[in-house]
């Protein structure tokens, strides 16, 4: 292979030695796998990346997009071998020759076929080398003119929001509005495909900004506070947008479908660095966002975990509270937390778990005169705790695990506990022991309050 992609960068822009060499690439981009690879390759096929990227970024005829659309196909693929080798590539400047490439499509009259494509490949940028690719500050030979960095994440972030607007507004229509066919259902799958390549984009772009605006990574080192405040008005703006999309769809009785739960999942990941964006369309549609099921789910279930980053933070105030009360969300959390801990569920999910326990904790907290019952959710919540903690030795599980229990049985009695036919007495004896686990952690390092604790359980 690379007998092909050595020379190919001498070869005269529009040269019939050029055009042969763009169709062999096709032609092996299409039937190699990169999951199933030899060394060697591997190596061409790292090679191909960085013919192509040089070709994407230099040359302005049907060959720029040729190359971009190999390189989509290629990068576009789940983790593999290439994108390892790729990783480890010494010099840079394929990275940077291919945001040049990207910076021209999206800078001219192109069709929109082509700037999603482009768009795309800034995803898989971000996804194989990390969000910090879209605000690197490169260096790059060959005289090429490379974009500052702010303008480069504006312009990338701008692309993509004016293409889910387009988007959002087309499958509005094609799913409300337009008589139903198959040309129409197949060209709802097609923008819902593009849907979530943008909304994928999007979110790793939010992931940076936020890492940007709190001083971590190299971000912080290249975007300045203007161009921060620019995305955050833009990305308030765009998730305006989808929320209104989430509306339509529980006007028309829609709440299954994966465009949904993508809409759901970047609403979710904005919301969890600004919870209180938005506040009062979430508040008039969090009970409907809670209802919301993939295509090959039987109840909503993700919907819920895409939520828990922001409703473990709006319930620190009373306001958060009495919205999840409103509905009868807190049950919704405690079920999504109950499933987490099974095998149907998001099994050893230990950050979605401790995110769902505090959204329980400040809700129980926060609602004392709320008169909360004590229902079937809690004792099935009850379980699931004693059955997460299990013979678990960390301490942030068992600390966590025995506060929402000493919260949950402040609402109720044991005699109450006993007479439920689905909770035993041995039950309460494991869940009494998770509570002794918490308090011998510690108990030896403080006997002054180990002593008082004991005086006042002999009294």
């Amino acid at each position: 292979m690379d007998m092909i992609f050595l020379p190919i960068s001498n070869f005269p822009d529009g040269s019939r030695c050029l055009e042969l060499a763009i169709h062999l690439m096709q032609l092996l981009v299409h039937k190699l796998r990169v999951d199933d690879m030899t060394v060697e390759k591997l190596q061409g096929m790292t090679s191909m990346v960085i013919s192509l990227a040089r070709l994407f970024a230099v040359l302005h005829t049907t060959v720029k997009f040729e190359s971009l659309h190999m390189l989509t196909t290629l990068l576009s693929q789940k983790e593999s071998l290439l994108h390892g080798a790729l990783r480890s590539v010494p010099s840079m400047i394929w990275e940077s020759q291919i945001r040049v490439g990207i910076t021209a499509i999206l800078q001219n009259r192109v069709v929109s076929s082509e700037k999603l494509q482009a768009l795309l490949l800034a995803e898989c940028m971000m996804s194989i080398l990390g969000e910090n690719w879209l605000s690197e500050d490169y260096k790059v030979a060959d005289h090429q003119n490379v974009m500052p960095v702010d303008k480069f994440v504006l312009l990338v972030l701008e692309s993509a929001r004016i293409e889910v607007a387009v988007l959002l507004n087309e499958l509005a229509y094609l799913k409300y509005e337009s008589s139903k066919n198959s040309q129409s259902d197949d060209a709802i799958s097609q923008k819902e495909r593009n849907l979530a390549i943008l909304f994928s984009l999007i979110e790793r772009t939010i992931k940076m900004i936020s890492n940007a605006s709190s001083g971590e990574g190299a971000s912080c080192q290249t975007i300045s506070e203007s161009t921060i405040m620019k995305a955050i008005t833009g990305l308030n703006e765009t998730v305006g947008l989808v929320l209104d999309f989430l509306q339509d769809a529980k006007d028309h009785g829609q709440r299954k479908g994966d465009d949904l739960l993508a809409a759901v999942r970047i609403v979710g990941s904005y919301l969890a660095e600004a919870p209180y964006a938005c506040k009062e369309k979430i508040r008039h549609l969090l009970d409907f966002i809670f209802s919301i099921e993939g295509q090959d789910e039987s109840s909503p279930f993700h919907s819920i975990c895409f939520m828990l980053p922001m409703l473990s933070q709006i319930t620190m105030e009373a306001d958060g509270c009495r919205t999840l009360l409103s509905f009868g969300g807190y049950k919704m959390v405690i079920d999504c937390l109950i499933r987490m801990n099974e095998h149907d569920g998001m099994l050893n999910d230990t950050g979605s778990m401790f995110l769902a326990c505090d959204t329980i904790i400040n809700f129980l907290s926060n609602t004392k005169n709320a008169h909360i019952r004590m229902e079937s959710s809690f004792i099935r919540l009850l379980q699931a705790l004693v059955a997460w903690t299990g013979t678990a030795d960390d301490s942030s599980i068992i600390m966590t695990a025995s506060c929402v229990c000493t919260l949950v049985l402040d609402l109720t009695t044991e005699e109450f506990l006993l007479s439920c036919s689905d909770f035993d007495s041995k039950t309460l004896e494991r869940l009494s022991q998770l509570i002794a686990r918490c308090y011998r952690r510690w108990s030896d390092r403080y006997p002054r309050v180990r002593n008082i604790v004991q005086q006042h359980v002999s009294l």
